[in-house]
Parts: C-alpha cells; structure tokens; sequence
C-alpha cells in the first residue's frame, strides 16, 4: 500500500494561527508521527511525504506527486480555526463522491478509528471541493484536528502526548482501512 502524507500548508504558509500555535507546525508534527508509526508497525506499506521539514509547497505540486507516485490514498493532515467559539474534529472526502464510494468508506473507518483517540468534539464527516481531494487520482481524505483558536482544543495540540494519539488514530485507520 502506497500512502501519500500531505502535512498542510509549510514554509511561508502558515495556515491557521491562534494560541501561540500555527497550524503547519502541528500537522507536520501529527503527519511525522503518522509516518513513524505506519513504517514501524508495518511491512505492507510505504510512506512519501509531501514534505517533512517547514518548506513551501503548491497544493498542484502535491497532488502531481502523489498521483505521478501512484498512490493507494491520499491523506492530508490539517487543523482548523474559525471564530475561537467552534471547537472539534472533522475529514473531507470529495463532494461529488457518493456515501457509498469506495474513499467514503475508507472515510467511515478513519473518523471511527481518529475520534477513540483524539478527545475532541465529533463535528461529523464531511464533503468539500478542496484541491487535494478533486485532484488527486486516488481516494483521498483530508483532517481537520481541532481548532487552533480555540483555547481548549489549542491546549490539547500543545502537547506532544496528544499530538501522537491523534497520529495513532490516523494510523490505526488506514491499517484497518488497507488491512495493513
């Protein structure tokens, strides 16, 4: 199984901010970890990265790589903001996907395996048009792990301990999804 990591935004795109915290560092950190556990626990599955370091790079030259690659899924690591009032976990999945799509249920086993693990609100599972999920030629699911200006979920992401049990949900998702 090929799995693409997509830590979000890096180098001079921040992503969101809030709580002394930015939210390309966190998803880096979670996709890091992601990694870790993946190529450790595992044979069956190989690991490419979007990035591994805080670099620039487009959202076309993700896609681009992840599809020249062949990737099995396609999974970016986010974190939200919004207001500081909305807190909570939710994935994307493509909107024009149906709930019956194959990449809908590989969504269903992601967001059951990330929830016993994270310790946020459930905000449900989604559909967006976003470009990492129309463009990519392979399913694909995009996470969105608490929000950063939100001061409860933002202490949360503060700790490393955190950080990684949010990576072993992730991780134990696309093992159970894959069959790793």
């Amino acid at each position: 199984m090929k799995l693409y990591l997509d830590p979000g935004h890096g180098g001079s795109d921040p992503g969101a901010e809030g709580n002394g915290l930015s939210e390309k560092g966190i998803a880096l950190d979670i996709a890091l970890k992601i990694r870790s556990i993946l190529t450790s626990k595992y044979k069956n599955i190989e690991v490419k990265m979007s990035r591994t370091d805080d670099t620039t790079k487009s959202l076309s030259d993700r896609t681009n790589e992840a599809n020249a690659w062949g990737a099995d899924f396609y999974l970016s690591i986010h974190c939200n903001s919004f207001n500081g009032s909305a807190r909570g976990y939710e994935d994307y999945i493509h909107s024009s996907l149906s709930d019956n799509s194959v990449t809908a249920k590989y969504q269903d086993i992601l967001h059951e395996e990330v929830i016993k693990f994270n310790q946020l609100q459930d905000r449900g599972k989604k559909k967006a048009n976003y470009h990492v999920l129309r463009e990519s030629a392979m399913p694909a699911l995009l996470s969105e792990n608490g929000f950063i200006d939100n001061a409860q979920d933002a202490e949360l992401m503060k700790q490393s301990s955190w950080r990684q049990k949010v990576a072993q949900g992730h991780a134990n998702g696309i093992a159970k999804a894959f069959n790793l």
